[in-house]
């Protein structure tokens, strides 16, 4: 039998021998026989799987492998496709971006490092409810932020970014607010990804952690510097398309492959079974879970992580620039399908991935510590068990991916905020195309720095990515709901919506900290960490902002019409930044679409975070059927996603793609119709009316302001 395929309990080996990390214990031998674990203290130990050099040379090769080719796509579609550079065009790329790419944007801004990482340590710690609620607690926010990508096509076409709306539409005062909102998401959100990324690189490769900090940026900045929005976007596919074809590999070898100790979702089942029924020498029943198992939803720590999910991440979608630009980069027809379709696509990420890794770490009884899970080291350990070095690899690799097309979206999106929300605002308001893609691409490589240094910092601190994933709702849920309201709310008031966001952090702050020092009587980092007074703090940030910019704005309603929000200008004519008024883009279609979107994203919403878990809940612990079932459902889940993001974008380009090959291969340059891509032109959408007469009267409102 091979070994590791059955249980054999965590005393075969007897008394540890002097010599290894636990000399003198019992009870430390692997309970599936997998003898090179015995008496180990941690997975790792200090002694990564891969040599130093392999992880300077994925850092440092694929950084300028991604930056040559991205770089090299670019002036191929400036060159032969017809795309001119302007500022609209390097920082909207041309707002003609269809379903497909917008749906793998979507997907690669939200896998974060600690998609990769966190969500294997949920299921870690807390079993098959943890990826599940890692997935659909973070799904919800893209599905629900479809709805604004409509708002956003219907009441300010022109846009460039959430903070040009907000001073359309509150003033001055409030942009200055919500500027700092904006930025600081864009840093926790840096902050997070390097890390994770340079944590993992450390432990896999021994790479010096500071190096990597700074190292993984560099690439990032060379093409998202050369290339803007349209270049993040190319790379995006690139990245994404990797991450998926790894995920669909690591489920298939702990699933389908028996050599690794498992190979089918009965041999999994029965490990985990054993593992809290006799128990393991790492691992064993899980507190608060029923009967102890790693397989029901039933699970405490798994919900209450679960509502943090939920929270923490409304403000890291709502309130990121990043988000924010895909919409405004797709074709209005395109918005909300991206999102759903993104949406359903990302859920698959955490779900497929953490229910393979995640679950078979525990299934082997690897020696992993909690200090290595919550450093998100689940996957590494299960991936170089299972691969050896290959393993290691595709897991440094995955991660790279993750962090480099994530970074390049947060990085145009720092970049479109100080360009257009503070350089244009206020230091130069005539600014010129050029000036703007000049501003950009300095605020690009500045920031693409700063977020290296950031990260060394916070590492000095002692802070990990479990500790900052759960701490960001606190920091930013209190803005969450004055942005939603401000394109859907007539009523919202500036008042309002700054004092909410305002005071709801800082009663979140207050709630965090208070919880911390009345639970464990005393406040410090690791306590800070602990569930519930992060649940405290989050719950009362994004729900107190919410109440008070509500009440506040019945009492002295705004009633805004939206005129100003329309009127938001353009700084270059563009004719390919501006689709054709007829057909799926047309007004009609978009009050259709709101209508659509309001339906589909609400009915998704609640059957992922209320219908399924309910459902879910009477088969109690987990039958070896239904956890087959489960299994099975999550990968078929990332199969779908793997096909759909590899052939979609190749798809829809297609007449694009003929087009550049065309004229690369004849040498001639892009005909004027070409340029033109369709029979708008300059200007032509920004002077549509939203909303259309299809609608109602809402575009009549006036503003009574007292």
């Amino acid at each position: 039998m091979t070994e590791g395929s059955m249980y054999v309990g965590t005393t075969w080996c007897g008394t540890c021998p002097e010599g290894t990390p636990l000399a003198g214990e019992t009870g430390k031998c692997n309970a599936f026989g997998i003898s090179e674990y015995n008496c180990e203290d941690s997975f790792f130990g200090g002694t990564p799987p891969l040599p130093q050099g392999y992880g300077y040379g994925i850092v440092i090769a694929f950084g300028i492998f991604f930056s040559v080719v991205t770089s090299f796509l670019v002036w191929l579609d400036y060159k032969y496709g017809g795309t001119k550079q302007t500022s609209e065009q390097f920082n909207t790329a041309g707002r003609s971006v269809k379903t497909g790419l917008i749906a793998n944007v979507i997907v690669s801004e939200w896998t974060w490092a600690a998609t990769l990482l966190q969500s294997s340590n949920v299921a870690w710690q807390y079993g098959v409810s943890g990826p599940f609620w890692y997935a659909s607690g973070a799904t919800i926010q893209i599905l629900l932020f479809g709805i604004l990508a409509v708002e956003i096509k219907r009441k300010a076409p022109n846009a460039h970014t959430m903070l040009e709306i907000i001073r359309a539409r509150w003033g001055n005062t409030a942009h200055k607010v919500f500027f700092f909102f904006a930025i600081l998401t864009n840093i926790i959100v840096c902050a997070m990804l390097l890390l994770g990324g340079a944590s993992v690189i450390q432990a896999l490769t021994d790479m010096n952690l500071y190096a990597a900090a700074i190292l993984i940026p560099v690439g990032v900045i060379m093409y998202t510097a050369h290339g803007g929005l349209k270049a993040t976007f190319m790379s995006t596919y690139l990245h994404t398309v990797v991450v998926f074809i790894a995920l669909c590999l690591f489920a298939f070898e702990i699933y389908a492959t028996p050599n690794t100790g498992l190979g089918s979702p009965a041999t999994v089942w029965e490990h985990l079974t054993a593992i809290v029924q006799q128990g393991g020498a790492y691992k064993g029943p899980v507190a608060d879970n029923k009967g102890g198992s790693y397989l029901t939803m039933f699970s405490k720590g798994g919900f209450i992580f679960g509502v943090i999910n939920v929270i923490g991440n409304f403000g890291t979608v709502f309130v990121d620039q990043a988000y924010w630009m895909g919409a405004i980069a797709s074709k209005p027809s395109a918005s909300y399908k991206g999102y759903i379709l993104g949406g359903l696509m990302w859920f698959s990420i955490p779900f497929t991935l953490a229910t393979s890794l995640g679950l078979a770490s525990v299934a082997l009884d690897l020696p992993i510590t909690k200090e290595e899970a919550g450093a998100g080291l689940v996957p590494p350990a299960v991936a170089v068990y299972i691969l050896g070095k290959s393993g290691a690899v595709w897991i440094t690799i995955m991660l790279f991916m993750a962090v480099t097309s994530t970074g390049s979206a947060e990085l145009i999106a720092v970049s479109s905020l100080f360009s257009y929300d503070f350089y244009r605002t206020y230091i130069n308001p005539k600014a010129s195309g050029k000036d703007i893609i000049r501003v950009s691409r300095y605020v690009i490589v500045g920031f693409g720095l700063f977020m290296g240094v950031l990260a060394i910092i916070l590492f000095k601190i002692g802070l990990s990515l479990g500790w900052v994933y759960l701490f960001m709702g606190i920091a930013i849920g209190g803005a969450v709901a004055p942005i939603y309201m401000a394109l859907v709310w007539s009523k919202a008031s500036a008042a309002g919506a700054m004092t909410g966001a305002i005071s709801g952090t800082l009663l979140g702050l207050m709630a965090w900290l208070v919880t911390c020092q009345g639970y464990y009587g005393k406040i410090n980092i690791d306590n800070l960490g602990g569930d519930y007074p992060m649940l405290a703090g989050n719950l009362t940030s994004i729900m107190s902002s919410l109440i008070i910019c509500g009440a506040m704005s019945l009492w002295r309603p705004q009633n805004y019409d939206w005129k100003t929000t329309r009127e938001i200008p353009t700084v270059d004519e563009d004719a390919s930044s501006h689709g054709p008024m007829t057909g799926p883009d047309s007004p009609e279609a978009m009050d259709r679409a709101k209508k659509v979107m309001l339906w589909v994203g609400w009915s998704l919403s609640l059957l992922l975070i209320v219908i399924w878990p309910l459902l879910a809940l009477p088969a109690g612990v987990f039958s070896k059927g239904y956890f087959t079932f489960w299994v099975v459902l999550s990968i078929t889940w990332g199969l779908l996603a793997t096909i759909v993001s590899t052939t979609l974008p190749l798809w829809e380009a297609r007449e694009s793609l003929m087009t550049i090959l065309k004229n690369l291969v004849t040498c001639s340059t892009p005909t004027q119709e070409e340029e033109m891509s369709g029979v708008a032109q300059p200007g032509d959408f920004g002077k549509q009316v939203f909303p259309a007469p299809s609608f109602g009267n809402l575009g009549e409102a006036v503003d009574t302001k007292p």
